[in-house]
């Protein structure tokens, strides 16, 4: 039962991860960068993985779009595949769990639900590095170009969109390191219920061979003194007559 409860709790992590790491791919900002003028006149600089945006003192916000991807730069496109490979897996791992978990009726045998249980906690985890390593690799750009004093261009600080994404990746890690946890566990129970149920089975069976060798003597031995107790009386009538 404890296991059950173990994939639950592990199925609500991942699930709870997959979320935010689904909602950071079209967050904005990415990245921020606030140039601040007078009192009144306040501009928002900010992008993400697929445009850069502007918004005034008012609200406005004026946005281009990247151009093509294959005009890029390379560590946008990385992150743009990392975050994509992570909401596919997640997605996958997800109906994995569904199908592998106890608390469910599909799967088949005990054994195959225990391997799918896992397939799916390898599948999370993997979900939550590419999270991670997306992030990672947004934010290393972000603080290179921020501590870079050669670097004239506008610079940019973390936004909250790589927080929600490590937040999302860590949730993944975590509940599948649950779920391969709980396999692991649910396997080491089963084999130590077939030892005990071995050894108990081995020795029933030599306290019963036992039992029937030492009844065995006693019932010759009963029986060959009835036997020579037999001869007794036919020797003894034959001499009285």
């Amino acid at each position: 039962m404890s296991g059950m409860y173990q994939e639950i709790m592990a199925f609500v992590l991942t699930i709870s991860g997959w979320i935010l790491e689904s909602s950071t791919v079209s967050m904005d900002f990415w990245k921020v960068s606030s140039d601040d003028g007078s009192v009144i006149t306040t501009s928002t600089f900010w992008a993400n993985l697929w445009k850069h945006c502007v918004t005034d003192s008012t609200g406005i916000s004026s946005c281009r779009d990247f151009p093509s991807m294959l005009a890029l730069d390379g560590y946008i496109q990385a992150c743009r595949g990392l975050m994509i490979a992570a909401i596919c897996l997640g997605l996958f791992g997800s109906v994995l769990a569904l199908i592998g978990m106890k608390c469910t009726k599909v799967g088949g045998s005990d054994e195959n639900k225990a391997r799918i249980t896992c397939f799916a906690g390898v599948d999370f985890i993997l979900c939550g590095i590419c999270s991670l390593s997306a992030c990672s690799l947004y934010a290393h750009r972000i603080t290179t170009e921020f501590f870079d004093p050669m670097f004239m261009s506008q610079k940019y600080e973390l936004g909250a969109a790589l927080f929600i994404g490590w937040a999302g990746g860590i949730l993944c890690i975590l509940g599948g390191s649950v779920f391969c946890l709980s396999v692991a566990d649910s396997f080491s129970r089963s084999h130590s219920q077939a030892n005990y149920i071995y050894r108990g089975a081995a020795s029933h069976s030599h306290i019963t061979a036992y039992t029937r060798g030492q009844t065995k003597p006693v019932k010759e031995g009963h029986a060959a003194d009835n036997s020579s107790s037999s001869r007794v009386q036919h020797f003894d009538k034959n001499a009285y007559v």
